[in-house]
């Protein structure tokens, strides 16, 4: 092969190399910006949304619908830990990038941790635990999500303050929710699920 021949082989080898890594940077800032602004897949950590929901189950989350509306009563949502962890070490760019694109796809877990359970009540309600139900300003709340036979355990009335939602898991005799922290801040919701996509035979809208 001549010289010139070697030369535009060497060439052409450089620019796909070069076009490939343009193509797995843009990917990876698209799978972050994307989780960051419009939706991110999560992971179920826990049995706390039995049945509904189990244990490594994977759930789409919609960044955007409570840019168009408040929360709803039943929504399932993805929160921040009431009580977060000290912060991990970040690691170089081109780890936070690959595990960025690992918590897009739902593969890796969050870097902090995040709770998932339902909306019960809403800000400026009175809710409580009794007689094995739950009652939100004095009527009963009708939760058909839940397994036949399920009793909350008792608590008494609590106002929800403005700005914050009081959530509890399905799993209502193993979870940790606002009948342990408390109602949470709006502001740390990271989003509704909106459906499940893994398992895939057990795929769903939530």
């Amino acid at each position: 092969m001549s010289e010139a021949g070697e030369k535009d082989r060497g060439t052409s080898k450089g620019a796909f190399v070069r076009e490939l890594v343009v193509l797995v940077i843009t990917a990876l800032v698209l799978a972050v910006g994307i989780k960051t602004f419009v939706a991110q897949a999560f992971y179920i950590p826990s049995g706390s949304m039995l049945p509904q929901l189990e244990i490594n189950d994977r759930i789409v989350v919609s960044k955007l619908a409570y840019r168009l509306h408040d929360p709803r009563r039943g929504d399932i949502v993805v929160f921040d830990s009431p009580t977060p962890k000290a912060e991990e070490d970040q690691g170089g760019l081109v780890e936070r990038l690959l595990r960025g694109l690992g918590q897009a796809v739902g593969v890796t877990p969050p870097s902090t941790d995040e709770f998932v359970k339902r909306v019960i009540a809403l800000p400026g309600e009175m809710v409580e635990g009794r007689g094995g139900k739950v009652f939100v300003d004095g009527r009963e709340v009708v939760e058909p999500y839940l397994p036949e036979g399920t009793t909350t355990s008792d608590f008494s009335p609590v106002a929800v303050p403005d700005g914050r939602v009081w959530v509890m898991g399905d799993n209502r005799a193993n979870s940790a929710d606002s009948r342990v922290f408390g109602a949470i801040p709006e502001s740390t919701i990271v989003g509704r699920a909106v459906v499940r996509v893994w398992p895939v035979p057990e795929a769903s809208f939530l």
